[in-house]
C-alpha cells in the first residue's frame, strides 16, 4: 500500500475520531494527489510519519479520502466487513423486534460510504464512493454470510456517486427482486417499489418522529405535504385521523400511497393532490382552508453551503404559507433533512414566522433521525434530521 502523508498540524481531527480527509490536508510534496487512483487503499501517515490508520482515496473528490480502521495491520476483506456488518446488526436488534430498519448508515457505523437498508429478507445497499466501490464484493459476501437475505439490490443513483465520478446503475445483483418491498412501522403496513421511487425506497429516519405525532391525530384534520407514499398520512388515518390531504409532485408516489392507504382499510379519508407544494399551499390559502395538523417535511432545500441564502428563504416561505392554514388551536411539524441547517436555525424561522403573525408559538417537542440513523459523536455531519413539533393558538 501507498502512504499517504498528511500535512502539519492537519491530524488533529482524525485523532479526535473524525473520518474525513480533504484534499488540501494532504502533503503534495511528499505524496502527491496524482499518484493515487480512485478507490486505492493507503497507509495515513502524520507530518512527522506517525501512522495514523487505513484509509481509502479518491484524488478526484475534495473530500479525498475515508478511514476504515486506525490499526494499520488489518486486512480489509471480507471478514472485515463480516465484524462491522455484525456489529451495525446487533445494534439494531437490541431496539428493534422487526426486521425493517438501516442496517449500514455509513460513516456511523464504521464502513463510510455504504448505505444498506433492510427491508425483512431484502437488501437495499447504496454504494456512494469509489473506496466503497471497489470493496463491493468483500462486502456482498459479508452481508450474505452475515444476514442470508434472499435479495440484494444496489440503488447507485445518488448524487453522491457524481462527485465520485461513478456511473448511476439500479441492479439485483443477489437473488431476485420482488415488485415491491414490504415495510411494517408503528402498527402500519406500507409496500414500495423495488427499483424505483427515492433512494432506498423508504425513509425510515422519520419512524419516531411519525410514532410520537400518531398520539395527536385522533378526530383531526390533517395536512400532508411532501408526502411520499404516505410514512405520514397513512400512519395519521391508522391512527384516527379524521382526513388527510396529501400534497406531493410525483403521481407515481401518491398512487403508491392511495394504495398503501387501501392496505390498512383507511383510502376512504385520504385526498391526494400532485402538485408543486408552494403552489398548491398558494392555492389553498385562497381558499381559506384550515387544517388541525399540518405536516412539512420537504427534500433538502439546502444542499451545499452556498446554498444556505436560498434554501433558508424557502423554509421560511413554506412555513409563512402552512402558518396561514393552521388552525387557532394547530399543530405544525415542521422538519427538516439538510445538513446545513442548525436545529436552532429551524426553530428560529418559526419563531419569527409565528411573531409576525401575532400567534403565539410553542415548541412541545423536537425529534430527531431514529436509532437505525445513529450519530457518530465525532463526526457531527452524522446528525442531520430536525422535525420540531410546535403548538399555535390563536391570535
Amino acid at each position: 500500500m501507498q502512504t499517504l502523508i498528511l500535512k502539519k498540524n492537519t491530524e488533529q481531527r482524525l485523532y479526535q475520531g473524525h473520518l474525513w480527509i480533504y484534499n488540501n490536508d494532504l502533503d503534495n510534496t511528499q505524496s502527491p494527489a496524482k499518484s493515487f487512483s480512485a478507490g486505492e487503499i493507503v497507509v495515513v501517515h502524520t507530518a512527522q510519519h506517525r501512522p495514523l490508520g487505513l484509509a481509502y482515496v479518491n484524488p478526484r473528490n475534495l473530500l479525498m479520502g475515508r478511514l476504515l480502521t486506525r490499526d494499520v495491520n488489518v486486512v480489509i476483506d471480507t471478514d472485515f466487513f463480516v465484524e462491522r456488518i455484525t456489529s451495525a446488526l446487533n445494534l439494531r436488534e437490541r431496539f428493534f423486534s422487526e426486521p425493517f430498519y438501516r442496517l449500514i448508515y455509513s460513516e456511523a457505523d464504521r464502513i463510510p460510504g455504504l448505505i444498506v437498508d433492510r427491508y425483512d429478507d431484502v437488501l437495499v445497499a447504496q454504494f456512494n464512493t469509489a473506496g466503497i466501490e471497489a470493496l463491493r464484493e468483500n462486502i456482498l459476501h459479508a452481508l450474505i454470510a452475515v444476514l442470508k437475505p434472499k435479495t440484494i439490490i444496489l440503488r447507485n443513483d445518488s448524487s453522491s456517486r457524481e462527485a465520485e465520478e461513478l456511473p448511476k446503475v439500479v441492479e439485483t445483483v443477489h437473488g431476485t427482486a420482488p415488485e415491491f418491498l414490504r415495510v411494517l412501522e408503528n402498527n402500519t403496513e406500507f409496500l414500495v417499489p423495488a427499483l424505483s421511487g427515492q433512494k432506498t425506497g423508504w425513509f425510515y429516519d422519520h419512524r419516531d418522529n411519525r410514532a410520537r405525532l400518531n398520539q395527536f391525530v385522533k378526530d383531526k384534520t390533517v395536512l400532508d405535504v411532501f408526502s411520499y407514499m404516505g410514512g405520514w398520512g397513512v400512519q395519521a388515518l391508522k391512527h384516527g385521523a379524521k382526513s388527510v390531504l396529501s400534497i406531493d409532485s410525483s403521481e407515481a408516489a401518491l398512487t403508491q400511497q392511495i394504495d398503501n392507504a387501501k392496505l390498512n382499510h383507511v383510502a376512504d379519508r385520504l385526498q391526494t393532490s400532485t402538485a408543486d407544494a408552494f403552489d398548491h399551499l398558494t392555492e389553498l390559502s385562497k381558499q381559506r382552508q384550515k387544517f388541525d395538523i399540518i405536516i412539512l417535511d420537504p427534500p433538502a432545500l439546502i444542499k451545499r453551503r452556498k446554498d444556505f441564502h436560498a434554501g433558508m428563504q424557502a423554509y421560511f416561505h413554506l412555513n409563512k404559507m402552512a402558518l396561514t392554514l393552521l388552525n387557532p388551536q394547530g399543530l405544525l411539524v415542521s422538519a427538516s433533512c439538510s445538513q446545513h441547517l442548525m436545529p436552532g436555525e429551524l426553530a428560529s424561522a418559526v419563531q419569527q414566522i409565528a411573531e409576525k403573525a401575532g400567534r403565539p408559538a410553542r415548541l412541545i417537542a423536537e425529534g430527531h433521525q431514529g436509532m437505525d440513523h445513529p450519530v457518530h459523536l465525532s463526526i457531527p455531519e452524522t446528525q442531520y434530521l430536525k422535525a420540531l413539533f410546535v403548538a399555535f393558538s390563536g391570535k
